[in-house]
């Protein structure tokens, strides 16, 4: 393989620590049986689903990310205010401003750092990763956390089969610096947003155009609504036309891949993506299983999944991909460093 590294001005960056973090109360599809009409086989046949995490009352999206902040920054040797940037990829901010990485850069004591939250949906890490390592390929900052978060079950509706089955909350963190003589790090990215995708999945309410009254709230406005055939069509189509491009344009082939991390909506769109590109079932990472779809948290929690199943090395050419509401896709590619 003669891999074909996009020329960086400046220069390049990789991830140097990760860390993770899921609440500790679990929900289970046989506990949704006696919620709502479904069953543990129709829920793990459709989308590889089997539990979920869900967040305590009195906890936000920043709590998660503060825990998976701490487990990342432990495992570099680093302390809180040695981060120069935090930037946080989630559509469940605790509230609407101020942004979450305002609360995280407190809540750790990240002092001077500066920082600024991404929505983009299930793609909300990716996109997050992206930023980070542009503010350190440019110069401008040498240490730069980048979380995925999200705690979805907090705008579940637990009478909507198919969205309360889909849903679980998570984190995950990872430090962006720069690369050492002959590291390569990140390599490449294809992003795309396609807003026309926007009524197929949203939360019509609790923004400027339907703010929150009695009437959003009888009419169950400030819940997930989401078209499933649409964005699983999307999903496949966009996941496989991401990665393939990002691929050919670096002369790297599926087959070449250490691993695929891709995001965990539904083992069929996993499966599927993979199969395009020509990739073993052995170096797909799945986690869905046990995490269901955290949204901007499936990534880095796939990551650490990678990890601890010994298939992600320091060397391994690794792709990441996701899709998710807006509608928005990503696919990134880049040298595990760590």
């Amino acid at each position: 393989m003669t891999l074909a590294v996009r020329p960086v001005v400046g220069r390049r960056a990789k991830i140097t620590a990760l860390g993770t973090y899921v609440p500790p109360q679990v929900l289970t599809n046989q506990d949704l049986e006696k919620m709502v009409e479904t069953s543990d086989e129709w829920i793990f046949s459709r989308t590889g689903i089997r539990e979920r995490h869900v967040l305590a009352k009195g906890l936000g999206t920043s709590d998660m990310c503060v825990e998976a902040a701490k487990k990342c920054l432990a495992a570099r040797g680093l302390e809180a205010r040695d981060v120069e940037a935090i930037i946080v990829g989630t559509v469940t901010p605790d509230m609407l401003f101020p942004s979450t990485a305002c609360l995280v850069q407190t809540k750790i004591g990240a002092a001077g750092a500066w920082g600024f939250d991404v929505s983009a949906g299930c793609s909300g890490f990716v996109y997050a990763l992206q930023a980070g390592v542009k503010l350190v390929e440019s110069g401008a900052h040498s240490k730069v956390l980048v979380c995925g978060a999200d705690a979805n079950t907090r705008m579940v509706d637990y009478t909507d089969r198919t969205t309360c089955i889909l849903f679980g909350d998570g984190a995950g963190a990872v430090l962006i610096e720069p690369c050492e003589e002959g590291e390569i790090g990140m390599i490449d990215f294809v992003h795309e947003i396609d807003g026309s995708g926007g009524p197929a999945l949203n939360m019509p309410a609790g923004g400027s155009l339907n703010p929150s009254s009695h009437e959003t709230i009888d009419k169950k406005m400030h819940f997930i609504h989401q078209d499933g055939p649409t964005v699983y069509k999307f999903a496949v189509r966009k996941m496989a036309e991401a990665t393939l491009k990002v691929l050919e344009r670096n002369g790297v082939t599926g087959p070449e891949l250490g691993v695929f991390i891709s995001h965990q909506a539904n083992l069929r769109i996993i499966n599927s993506t993979a199969e395009r590109l020509g990739i073993e079932a052995d170096r797909v990472i799945v986690n869905i299983d046990r995490y269901g779809n955290t949204s901007a948290g499936t990534i880095p929690l796939a990551m650490e999944t990678a990890v601890q199943e010994g298939k992600l090395k320091k060397g391994d050419l690794v792709l990441l991909a996701a899709a998710g509401a807006g509608f928005t896709v990503g696919a990134a590619l880049l040298r595990w460093e760590i």
